[in-house]
């Protein structure tokens, strides 16, 4: 039996092709910035600084910067930082953040709405910059990179989102192990978690960004420079305000020579990891985003 197809009227066509235009200059405008960006870490400083508009190839390529830049010290301290702190902090993100969802989305339990209010007051107020540092220098977490992990352990906008994929999953199904004599945990680690995998992957990838990103944090609680994470010390080569970034690394003449283009090499080394993540997770992305969002 063939499907009746929708007929679109000449203003659903028009919306279509306004969407369509739209959507193709964004990706333009995306995937040029990148494309610019690629094309200068590999060009060299006299031609980017002599180029004027467009830099749609590279001009007088060289990869000196790159080299530059992987031979520093402080980049390779900044992705062992890095992926030490992802290590440690992706699989305690992840527990706490499954925990308090399948919390929030239980039934039945004593003082619920008033622990779910707390929990939501919690999105709106903070207590500010200053209580939060000393907090932490009282606590023996000031230069030291469990700064960087404990306070950002658990994200309430994520723990909702685990909740309605939670939530979206049959009560039969849940019941049913019960009468089976399932407790809970059995019931969220062998029943629930698998069938909602798709948001976790979503919330894996939100968690390992956020962490990847967090420059502020690391700025504020971190004083070795050898704790710095990626994006502290890519800060500093952007800003090139940093005198002990420079010390060692290479000559001053080497160092004039790439001044400009050892930015965009930075950049590229920070993002690639990143964009490599991005093609395994993109078959759960929309699927663990709606799962949830409608529920009959």
């Amino acid at each position: 039996m063939k499907r009746q197809q929708i007929k679109e009227n000449k203003g659903d066509r028009i919306f279509s092709y306004f969407n369509g235009a739209m959507m193709l200059l964004v990706i333009m405008v995306c995937f040029y910035t990148i494309l610019y960006v690629f094309n200068a870490s590999i060009s060299s400083t006299s031609a980017i600084n002599a180029n004027v508009g467009k830099l749609l190839f590279p001009k007088d390529v060289t990869f000196g910067a790159y080299r530059m830049a992987l031979s520093h010290p402080l980049i390779v301290t900044g992705f062992k930082n890095i992926f030490k702190m992802l290590a440690f902090s992706l699989p305690l993100n992840m527990l706490l953040t499954v925990l308090c969802g399948y919390f929030m989305a239980s039934k039945n339990i004593m003082f619920k709405n008033a622990i779910v209010s707390f929990f939501m007051f919690t999105m709106f107020f903070n207590g500010g910059l200053i209580p939060s540092f000393l907090n932490q220098k009282e606590l023996g977490l000031y230069n030291n990179i469990w700064a960087l992990i404990i306070p950002g352990a658990l994200s309430l906008y994520n723990a909702i989102i685990c909740k309605s994929a939670i939530e979206s999953i049959p009560d039969s199904l849940v019941e049913s192990a019960k009468i089976d004599g399932a407790g809970d945990f059995t019931i969220l680690f062998k029943i629930i978690v698998p069938v909602i995998k798709p948001t976790l992957a979503v919330l894996l990838l939100y968690y390992g960004v956020g962490l990847w990103n967090n420059w502020f944090n690391a700025s504020i609680y971190i004083e070795d420079n050898d704790l710095l994470p990626i994006q502290n010390i890519l800060r500093s080569v952007l800003l090139a305000n940093n005198e002990s970034l420079n010390q060692g690394a290479a000559s001053a003449d080497t160092m004039n020579h790439f001044a400009e283009t050892i930015k965009y090499a930075a950049i590229c080394i920070s993002t690639i990891p990143i964009l490599c993540i991005y093609p395994f997770l993109q078959k759960y992305f929309v699927k663990g985003i709606m799962i949830g969002s409608v529920k009959g």
